[in-house]
């Protein structure tokens, strides 16, 4: 199938591409970004000129902010076309709602992506997990924002999410993996006093699980899951791509480059079978923690960590 690339930025280029290009299923037939471009590949500065000179793409993937997104992905349904958002799917929840609406209308495939849940140890973890008792679990997801997100302000703006960027990751393993839904009963946020959105927040679910978020982590990153329970005790670590059981690796390896083919991948069934995947559950949990989380004024954040 002929695919657009809507969003040429740094996402785009290190995941989305290789895996496009890669893929036996998908051509990469055209792009839409006003500043990025893609070697080869024919790129628009105009979307409605892309979809009314291209009808023979049939699928449009959004890779740019969440914010603009909606508009983009309304046009692209209206015109005809599948479409597939990268994450978070949008920058409200009712836009998203808005946006499945519109393509169930017209009887085309939306895909609202978590490439975390296709980490090569969340099936298994998923699987190990079925049917036993959880005692407890603790997500500590901490990274360098000025590495993962050099000079995006975007990310600080509101609908950027902040440090919830990264941390919904961690939050679309949780809610695939666990045998029992939790919701969140407290949060408490630090927000740069020069910022809009959170750079650290700290999460409290009932079933005895936690999360804690932190984006100003340099070094090594951390991405773990522990989830104890009454079998033994589970982690996913490197963003879910190594299980561990009990101490002793069983699943995985520490590459993160499988988790956008596996998406392109669902995404060629989904087209084929008729079908939408919109599952919002991560996004509430982050939602939620916006609605109710105590906030705390922290030192400003600026890109330079001299400044």
């Amino acid at each position: 199938m002929k695919l657009a690339l809507a969003g040429i930025g740094k996402i785009a280029i290190d995941q989305h591409v290789p895996a496009l290009k890669a893929s036996g299923d998908w051509d990469l037939a055209a792009t839409f970004s006003r500043h990025g471009r893609v070697e080869g590949v024919p790129g628009y500065t105009d979307f409605s000129a892309l979809l009314s000179e291209r009808p023979d793409i049939e699928v449009v993937s959004l890779a740019m902010p969440p914010v603009p997104r909606f508009d983009y992905a309304r046009m692209a349904l209206e015109a005809g076309r599948h479409v597939m958002l990268e994450k978070p799917p949008g920058a409200t929840l009712a836009e998203v709602h808005a946006l499945e609406k519109i393509a169930a209308s017209n009887g085309l495939t939306l895909f609202a992506t978590w490439h975390s849940r296709m980490a090569k140890g969340v099936a298994a973890a998923k699987s190990w997990l079925a049917g036993k008792t959880v005692r407890s679990a603790a997500i500590v997801w901490r990274e360098d924002v000025r590495h993962w997100h050099p000079g995006q302000d975007w990310v600080f703006e509101p609908g950027g999410m902040g440090v919830f960027d990264p941390g919904v990751n961690a939050l679309s393993i949780l809610t695939e993996i666990l045998p029992l839904s939790v919701h969140l009963t407290a949060a408490e946020l630090d927000f740069p006093a020069n910022r809009q959105t959170p750079i650290a927040a700290r999460l409290t679910f009932t079933g005895n699980a936690s999360a804690d978020f932190d984006w100003r982590q340099e070094g090594p990153q951390t991405w773990d899951i522990t989830i104890a329970t009454d079998a033994g005790t589970l982690v996913l670590r490197m963003g879910g791509n190594v299980l561990e059981i009990d101490g002793r690796a069983v699943e995985g390896d520490d590459s993160i480059m499988g988790e956008y083919p596996a998406l392109y991948a669902h995404m060629t069934r989904l087209v084929e079978e008729g079908r939408s995947d919109v599952d919002l559950s991560p996004m509430i949990h982050v939602a939620d923690a916006l609605t109710l989380g105590r906030r705390n004024s922290v030192e400003p954040f600026e890109w330079s960590a001299a400044q």
